[in-house]
């Protein structure tokens, strides 16, 4: 398994340095959330692995949120359970301990994702519903003419959906959720009729496919994408994405039920 950062954060993402803008901009989308708590069904007691600030966490349920990073575990809101400092891949719980386990925008941050879904599926009686992206859709995106190398980290860290499913067993089912036009949940395609949006530093920063870009390639899309929205080339190329309500892009969600 990967080390730890100095925080506890478990993947190759290190949440201290990149996770500040979070609280701002990585909002859960109340039409995103509607699908994740259908496809948990009538459970009461869930586990959310990888759960950062708890994002998608519904209130009404009984839930236990697992997270390594520190500095992630701190900005969970107020009157939220605090979060289990534990990985993925080694969840402290007996088996069977909750009726379904979640997991949202986490999955491609773990040493060994194969690992971790068998242990979600371990202590699950019920649904095990990831959140994730289809590394086979992350580059049909038109950021990827602006900033190919985000997008190909991005691709490169996800596994394919069909290892995820094999590796929750059981009747796994994987649906493509739309994205709104609106989006408060500004993971790498939320903006995707809101250009103007990816300039600002934070928007970026709030998205962890950012932090393996280095200073020149950030300068170079900035500059890039503001000459051509300046000029209209991106709207001539894109303009009638600001116009539709949703977008089927990358986002997929995983429900997996035992045999």
């Amino acid at each position: 398994m990967n080390a730890r950062a100095c925080d506890g954060s478990a993947g190759d993402v290190d949440y201290a340095a990149v996770g500040g803008g979070y609280a701002a901009y990585r909002q859960p989308d109340p039409r995103i959330a509607a699908r994740i708590h259908a496809a948990l069904g009538t459970a009461r007691t869930v586990v959310n692995v990888g759960a950062g600030a708890g994002s998608y966490e519904a209130t009404p349920l009984d839930v236990t949120a697992v997270e390594p990073s520190a500095s992630m575990r701190a900005r969970r809101p107020a009157g939220r359970s605090p979060a289990v400092d534990a990985v993925a891949e080694q969840l402290p719980f007996p088996d069977d301990s909750f009726d379904a386990a979640m997991t949202t925008f986490s999955v491609h941050q773990w040493s060994d994702p194969a690992a971790g879904l068998c242990e979600m599926r371990r202590v699950a009686r019920g649904p095990v519903v990831v959140l994730t992206c289809d590394p086979a859709l992350v580059r049909d995106f038109w950021r990827y003419a602006y900033a190919a190398e985000v997008l190909d980290a991005e691709a490169r860290r996800h596994s394919e959906i069909a290892q995820l499913t094999a590796a929750l067993g059981g009747r796994a089912t994987v649906e493509r959720v739309p994205i709104p036009l609106d989006c408060c949940d500004g993971f790498n395609e939320a903006y995707y009729g809101r250009p103007e949006r990816l300039l600002g530093h934070g928007a970026r920063q709030a998205c962890s496919a950012w932090s393996f870009a280095d200073d020149a390639t950030r300068a170079r899309f900035a500059a890039a994408l503001r000459r051509d929205l300046e000029d209209g080339s991106w709207g001539a190329r894109h303009g009638a994405l600001r116009q539709q309500p949703f977008l089927e892009g990358s986002l997929v969600l995983l429900r997996a039920v035992p045999d």
